[in-house]
């Protein structure tokens, strides 16, 4: 029996005529968080949908926790947890009573809503009506509902799009948390500063295609350029000069870029994320 929480095979869905998902291959171990990083229209939440029974994949294979989806579909979906971006929460309900509705249909018993909504600074608002709540509120009541069965698989799709730092934060916590438990998590996201601050490996897909997964840190070494800026001060001019360090000749641009003039600030960058995947699909992540 494989030790991963999640392997997928050669996944292929199309809509139409128009090929969504092509020949998909990854895998998950439990506390392990992979974020699946792509543009709108990439994939990614039709790679989620296959994975928690939603579709019906066209070919390929999916375990998860040892059973295979579609066949045993009840069984995946009684121990894993789901946030997508639809708000499939009750708005004529209080939070409250959302998550007790909720825990029941998981035959929870003894189940205290409150104790949840603490997890996701709510609890101060947990009889108000749903149809009360900010954009940030509703995502954090999805967290909260999508944790009700102490998951062992954790599939959230753009979890924190457009919310405010603050619930953004909250459930980014949420999420380090619910890995460090042993949950395996799979993140979709477009958006790369969330993906490298939260994963252990990504996955980039564009047009239905996994085009690279490791590490944020390896995919930078790999594919990215490290530099350092530095702005000087010439009397009343100010120079800003960028010096590649992987090349033969960096040393002495280093020393040539901080013999001229007074020194104000020296910064070291590396590729991001965002620089990676463009080299990889030749478009940016925001389309």
């Amino acid at each position: 029996m494989s030790d991963n929480a999640i392997t997928v095979r050669d996944l292929t869905f199309s809509y139409g005529t128009t090929r969504a998902v092509q020949d998909v291959n990854f895998d998950v171990r439990p506390g392990e968080i992979l974020g699946i990083l792509g543009p709108n229209g990439a994939g990614k939440s039709t790679t989620i949908k296959m994975l928690t029974g939603q579709l019906l994949p066209e070919s390929g294979s999916i375990e998860v926790l040892g059973f295979t989806m579609p066949a045993q579909r009840d069984q995946i979906q009684a121990r894993i947890g789901v946030c997508f971006e639809e708000k499939n929460v009750y708005d004529a309900m209080t939070a409250a009573e959302n998550l007790a509705f909720f825990a029941r249909l998981f035959s929870l018993k003894d189940f205290d809503p409150m104790l949840m909504l603490e997890k996701v600074d709510l609890s101060d608002r947990a009889h108000d009506r749903v149809s009360e709540y900010s954009k940030g509120m509703r995502q954090r009541l999805m967290m909260a509902r999508s944790l009700i069965n102490t998951p062992d698989v954790l599939f959230l799709d753009e979890p924190t799009d457009g919310l405010d730092p603050v619930s953004s934060r909250t459930i980014r916590s949420l999420i380090l948390n619910e890995a460090a438990r042993g949950a395996a998590v799979v993140l979709t996201t477009h958006d790369m500063f969330e993906a490298d601050e939260l994963s252990d490996r990504v996955a980039f897909i564009d047009e239905g295609l996994v085009l690279a997964i490791d590490t944020p840190e390896e995919l930078k070494l790999a594919h990215g350029q490290r530099s350092v800026k530095i702005r000087s001060r010439n009397g009343d001019s100010t120079t800003e000069t960028t010096v590649a360090l992987d090349t033969e000749s960096s040393a002495a641009e280093l020393r040539d870029a901080m013999e001229h003039g007074e020194i104000l600030t020296i910064h070291t960058e590396e590729a991001t994320l965002e620089d990676i995947f463009v080299e990889f699909a030749g478009r940016s992540l925001v389309t």
